[in-house]
């Protein structure tokens, strides 16, 4: 037997109990006309849901109810894992329009994590990123975008901690000498990368002109990087509120200027997309989880 085909019996458990949880609950009838199956078949798997500690039925009312079991089931569904769901179709459309490789990252620690890229679907791609890659916050146009745009406290304590190490401060200095560019195209040798003053100007001219530039090399091949910040909430005052979505091209096709001419205005209004889609979101998220806490579901 194919192992990938479907158990229906589960997938109509799972179909009952999204009904009842959309509907606040309801007969078996009323789930029965929702799923298109006979209510025999509807009844018997109401039961199984009520067996399992899911479901409660109340037999007065001969009505089925979700019980708070309900919200174990996305207690491992984490922020970060919402939001990629949110951006994923924003970002393969994005992707299909820029043609060349994009990715959305969000902050663990002190390195930004890849929760989304478009470089396997994407004929331009130079080295492929894929999800669960790692991004310097000192040494990417992504990590820059995502310190300029932070909030200041959140700014200061990764600063501190990455300035902290003197590998990752030489990382950050020979990184910015070796391609001979600093964020948004400013030229910048060894010392001044080291000091925390040049540094703080770089990230001040960042978050004026609201997106990051970077240049690296990619075996034979100069890679340019534009990125800009995605507002997944009003605040900035935790690290889930900011995401970063970056497009990275081949110099020698595409120019930096031709880069931020073609590639920016598109990067803009998708980050716009999908931080209005996750906050509409998150907001009913929210308001569901209230309601359930409440007894209202």
């Amino acid at each position: 037997m194919d192992s990938t085909r479907p158990i229906r019996a589960l997938v109509r458990g799972l179909e009952a109990l999204a009904v009842l949880n959309l509907r606040e609950g309801g007969t078996v009838s009323e789930v029965a006309r929702e799923v298109g199956l006979p209510r025999t078949t509807v009844y018997r798997i109401l039961e199984t849901l009520c067996d399992s500690g899911l479901v409660v039925r109340d037999s007065a009312a001969e009505r089925y109810r979700p019980t708070v079991l309900v919200r174990a089931l996305s207690a491992g569904f984490r922020e970060e894992s919402w939001m990629t769901q949110v951006a994923k179709p924003c970002l393969f459309e994005l992707g299909e329009s820029i043609v060349w490789p994009v990715n959305i990252a969000t902050l663990a620690d002190s390195k930004l994590i890849v929760r989304e890229a478009t470089d396997h679907h994407s004929p331009l791609a130079i080295e492929h990123i894929s999800a669960g890659a790692t991004l310097p916050l000192l040494t990417t146009s992504a990590g820059r975008a995502y310190l300029a745009h932070c909030s200041l406290a959140q700014r200061t304590s990764l600063l501190d901690n990455l300035m902290g190490s003197h590998d990752a401060a030489a990382r950050w200095a020979d990184g910015r000498a070796a391609s001979g560019r600093a964020a948004n195209g400013r030229a910048a040798n060894g010392r001044a990368a080291r000091d925390p003053e040049e540094l703080s100007r770089l990230l001040e001219d960042t978050a004026t002109l609201g997106y990051a530039t970077d240049a690296s090399i990619r075996g034979m091949v100069e890679e340019l990087s534009i990125s800009v910040p995605v507002r997944l909430q009003q605040s900035t005052s935790d690290q889930s509120s900011l995401a970063v979505l970056t497009v990275r091209f081949a110099a020698s096709a595409v120019p930096l200027k031709t880069g931020l001419e073609r590639f920016l205005p598109k990067l803009r209004r998708c980050a716009a997309k999908i931080g209005t889609t996750f906050r509409k979101t998150a907001d009913a998220r929210e308001r569901l989880q209230h309601a359930t806490a409440q007894g209202d579901i």
